[in-house]
């Protein structure tokens, strides 16, 4: 295994002073997107999804709980599946009840969405101990409609927004990985933006998955009660 080069402290303070340029164009450019990303068009849901969740069946205003925006991860687990992908199966491992809480106090509840039955997601879900709602969209257009899953016997095949006519191969269908964010405006709700793959790491901090939806990280918002305020750029390590 190579290590890197052993230098004086000297030559690494110049070479780290180097790499924190780049860090801080990096940041000033993924802060221009996020800015980008949140001026994206809204579309309105003029469609009645309905899904099966704990409390029996559920419109998709109601995954929303009492906020106003709502973050659904599509989790790949399909109707004939035993249990859920391996890969989403871990993320969701590592999501902590703190940065939920984090999000909630942002006005934006975070839900689970997968077309396998709720009978399924319900035993994995105990024997995993996940405290997130997760909702059935089984029997539902909604993953068709937000290409969640892909099925070439319904409608042409298209990931990540381009046709991708020989993504599937043999296979009739497949779930797919991603996250899309939803805001409520009065009894209306919008569709505002859909990632997918590596688009899903954001699920990392609750930082990066407020940078994803329509209201951003709500600087202009009042502060939670019994919160400290909270200052402008997050990380003063990168500020100019």
């Amino acid at each position: 295994m190579a290590y890197p080069d052993v230098v004086t402290r000297e030559q690494w303070l110049s070479a780290r002073k180097r790499l924190l340029e780049q860090e801080k164009k990096s940041t000033r450019e993924r802060d221009a997107l996020n800015a980008e990303r949140r001026r994206l068009p809204m579309v309105l849901i003029d469609k009645d999804y309905r899904f099966t969740g704990p409390a029996g069946e559920a419109s998709l205003t109601d995954l929303f709980g009492d906020s106003r925006q709502l973050i659904i991860q599509h989790v790949m687990f399909g109707p004939d599946w035993d249990a859920a992908c391996p890969g989403c199966t871990a993320g969701i491992d590592e999501i902590a009840d703190g940065m939920l809480a984090h999000l909630s106090s942002r006005d934006t509840n975070f839900v689970l969405v997968s077309r396998a039955p709720l009978d399924k997601l319900e035993k994995h879900r105990a024997a995993k101990g996940w405290r997130i709602p997760w909702y059935s969209s089984y029997g539902s257009d909604f993953n068709y409609d937000f290409e969640a899953t892909l099925d070439s016997g319904r409608q042409p095949i298209v990931y990540n927004y381009r046709e991708e006519p020989d993504m599937l191969g043999d296979n009739a269908s497949t779930e797919v990985p991603g996250l899309s964010c939803f805001l409520r405006d009065g009894g209306q709700v919008f569709h505002t933006y859909s990632t997918w793959a590596r688009g899903s790491d954001t699920i990392g901090s609750s930082y990066s998955l407020l940078d994803i939806t329509a209201l951003g990280r709500q600087e202009d918002w009042e502060e939670p009660k019994g919160r400290a305020p909270r200052v402008h750029g997050a990380d003063p390590t990168f500020t100019d």
